[in-house]
Formats: C-alpha cells, sequence, structure tokens
C-alpha cells in the first residue's frame, strides 16, 4: 500500500500599504475610526501598495513575524509530523500474505494480528474436520502462508464394513492415502482420480487378500479381492455343485488369510421296516379243565415303514434323519383260553406208574418240547390227533404239566404202555 503524500507551503506574512504587517491570521481586520467602509485584506495575500507621488510604488519591507503568526505555525508544524508518524504505523501494520482454501490459493493484504483474524475477516469457516496451517491462534507476519483444507465425510464401506470417515483430501487416491488404505491391488467403486466435493462420497473399496480353498483333498491358495466366500471359491477353480456348500457362509465376506473347506453333499433316502409287537388276550374257558390253556389265536406282529433321509459329506456317511412313518400292518393279539373246570384228581389205575421216568424218556422231562418234524409236543410227545381225542386243547406242548400227565394217563387206560413204543417200558407197570 502506498503511502500519503504530504506537501508543505511556505507562508509569508502579509504586509499593509505602508509596510506594517496584517493582523494575525485567522482574525478579521476592523476599518479604523473614520474610515468606514474600509477594505478586509485576505490571509495570507499581500496587496500592492497604491502609488505614490511620481506614479512609482512603494516595495514592501518586512519587519519580522507577529506574534500571532507564530502563535497558528506551531499546532500545523505538530499535525504535519503526527501524520507523518502515523504512515509510518499504518504501513508497519499492513501484512502481505498468502491464503489457500482447499488448494485455490491468492494473495492479499490484511492488518489480522493473527491466523484466526485473517480467517475471520476473509469469511472463511473453519468446522472440527478441517486442517489449518498454520494453526488458529497463530500470529502473522508478511510473507506467511496459510493453508486451509476442509473436511469432506466418506462413507467408507472398507472389506464389508461400513462407516463413516472425513477426509481433507480432494480425490479418492488422496483421501485413501489419508486414511492408511493400501490401494495396490484392491477393487474401487468409484475412480481412484475422482474429485471429492464438498458434500463427501460413497466409496466401496475391497482390497487384496490372502486365502485358501480346501476341496476334493486339495489345498488351493488364491489372491483376492472377492464379495464372498463363493466368488472367492470360483476363483480358486472350485465349482460348486447341486447341495455342496461351504464351511464358511457362502455369501460371507472373505477374509485375510481365512481357509474355507469346500463341503460335497450327497442326499439319498433309504426305508426301514420295524415289526410291532403283538398283544395277548387271555380269557376264561369254565369248559377247560383247570390249569388248561388253549391257544385260541396266534399273535401276529404288525409293520411299521420308515423313511429316512441320509447324507453324505465328503463321502462320510450322517447320522439319518427320519423323513415319515407309515404303518403298513396292524399287529393281531394272541388270544389264549384259561379253563376254570375242576379236574379229576386222577385216573383209577394209573397212579402207580411211573410217569416221570416215562416223560425223561420222550422228552428229556421238558414240557414244551417238541420233534423235530413238529408232529409230536410236550412231555409226552402227543401228536395232534390224539391229544384232541383226549379232550386236549390247543397244542399239547402249550398245555401245563398237569393237564399233559392227566391226558397221558387217560391215554394208558385206553391203549396201555404200547401208545410208546420205545419208552413204555419206563412206566414199570
Amino acid at each position: 500500500m502506498s503511502s500519503t503524500r504530504f506537501e508543505t507551503y511556505e507562508t509569508r506574512a502579509p504586509y499593509d500599504v505602508h509596510g506594517a504587517p496584517t493582523p494575525p491570521y485567522g482574525e478579521t481586520c476592523r476599518p479604523a475610526p473614520g474610515q468606514a467602509g474600509a477594505a478586509v485584506p485576505r490571509q495570507g495575500v499581500v496587496r500592492p501598495a497604491p502609488a505614490g507621488r511620481g506614479g512609482h510604488r512603494r516595495r514592501a519591507r518586512y519587519a519580522g513575524p507577529a506574534q500571532g503568526t507564530v502563535r497558528r505555525l506551531v499546532p500545523q508544524a505538530l499535525v504535519v509530523a503526527f501524520l507523518a508518524g502515523g504512515t509510518t504505523a499504518f504501513v508497519a501494520e499492513d501484512k502481505a500474505v498468502e491464503l489457500t482454501v482447499d488448494g485455490r490459493p491468492r494473495a492479499l493484504h490484511t492488518f489480522a494480528d493473527d491466523v484466526t483474524g485473517l480467517l475471520a475477516g476473509e469469511g472463511v469457516r473453519v468446522g472440527p474436520h478441517d486442517v489449518v496451517e498454520p494453526a488458529p491462534g497463530t500470529p502473522l507476519t508478511s510473507g506467511d502462508e496459510i493453508t486451509v483444507r476442509h473436511g469432506r465425510p466418506v462413507l467408507l464401506t472398507l472389506d464389508g464394513q461400513r462407516r463413516q470417515v472425513w477426509t481433507t483430501a480432494d480425490t479418492v487416491a488422496g483421501a485413501l492415502r489419508q486414511l492408511g488404505v493400501r490401494a495396490e491391488g484392491a477393487r474401487l467403486s468409484t475412480p481412484p482420480s475422482r474429485r471429492i466435493g464438498p458434500a463427501g462420497l460413497s466409496l466401496d473399496v475391497r482390497t487384496e487378500r490372502v486365502v485358501t480353498v480346501m476341496a476334493d483333498g486339495r489345498a488351493r491358495t488364491v489372491r483376492t479381492n472377492a464379495a464372498t466366500v463363493r466368488e472367492a471359491v470360483e476363483q480358486a477353480g472350485v465349482t460348486l455343485r447341486g447341495r455342496d456348500t461351504t464351511s464358511v457362509p457362502a455369501a460371507a465376506f472373505p477374509r485375510d488369510g481365512q481357509t474355507v473347506t469346500v463341503l460335497r453333499i450327497t442326499d439319498s433316502t433309504e426305508v426301514r421296516e420295524d415289526l410291532l409287537p403283538f398283544a395277548e388276550q387271555r380269557t376264561v374257558d369254565p369248559s377247560l379243565p383247570q390249569g388248561t390253556e388253549v391257544v385260541q389265536q396266534t399273535g401276529r406282529p404288525g409293520l411299521r415303514r420308515t423313511t429316512y433321509a441320509v447324507r453324505t459329506v465328503n463321502g462320510v456317511r450322517q447320522r439319518p434323519r427320519p423323513l415319515r412313518t407309515e404303518t403298513v400292518r396292524e399287529p393281531s393279539p394272541r388270544i389264549v383260553r384259561v379253563g376254570t373246570r375242576p379236574r379229576p384228581r386222577s385216573v383209577r389205575g394209573t397212579d402207580h406208574l411211573n410217569w416221570q421216568a416215562l416223560a425223561a424218556c420222550e422228552s428229556g422231562g421238558r414240557p414244551g418240547a417238541v420233534d423235530p418234524s413238529g408232529t409230536y409236543g410236550g412231555l409226552y410227545q402227543f401228536d395232534a390227533h390224539t391229544w384232541h381225542g383226549l379232550g386236549g386243547e390247543g397244542r399239547p406242548e402249550d398245555a401245563t404239566p398237569a393237564e399233559q400227565t392227566y391226558r397221558a394217563k387217560k391215554l394208558y387206560v385206553r391203549s396201555g404202555a404200547s401208545a410208546w413204543p420205545h419208552c413204555g417200558a419206563r412206566l414199570g407197570g
């Protein structure tokens, strides 16, 4: 800024027509008595004296400054000195600085004492995410360079994790460097050269990671910036078929150093049939001798069919899972008639015989014994025809030992010991 130029003009003392000095500056001259209407000379102007005799003018003589004139020159000199000193102070307070806001520099002059005053004077607002260098409050001197970088919001999704960050960089590449994100080999949702405006932007970054895929007995390691585990598996050259899956959810984000196992799955079904046990129903029959039991209906088990889902994972059979169950055949109960009629104590003429020896010879003393052909049964090896002819019910081997002995005694009365060709002699009769 150029300094103010001041000029000093020389002032001479005025004289009247007779060489006497005029009154001091600023005073008004009044006419003397008897000189009404006398003219009042202007301040600082010397009027020429009227011509004397012979038409010659008289030259004015300097008789020294009047006392009033001195009094008026002193304040003017002080004002001039003050203005000269003020100009020097004015020039000293003016500073030439360079202010750069978001990469746009401009040179300017300021009377601000510090950075805060400069920014306020220039209307530059600073928020909590902005960077000012040098810091606000720093004193200013001529030649300083002040830089302001405004913060810009970035909605950053880094390897699947979303968060909002702030950056003072004006490009995507600069923001990644500032945030410490490794961009080499990364996949970006927007070009690195794109500029970031004051409103910010959304940025998706997938950095390069190392993932190991275990499949079909082999390990494959790949460098990838895939967004999902499925994509990383495919980049490893592994194809998922049918119900194949992975040890990590296929839609999950693959992490650096992660190992993913491919599970080869085969599903099938199988059917199993199980027997259902039958119940036994016992009914009282007074027509049968006491102690006699007759099987009226043999029991038959039911049949249940169950369908199972069978899964094999990498060749290993898993525990079957039941899908549905149906009853193919209901079980039939076993019906037994139990005699309650009092039986005779014995058969006359047979109590002296050795029936125990006969039973030991015929069946080894076993009431439920049946010969290999299935024709003869019980202690005394009755056939069905003979047993029924003697009043027996059902099968002889199902009757009690007392019932079987009673029927044997009746057979002895009717046929003698010859009813047992091989063992009859054991009766000792």
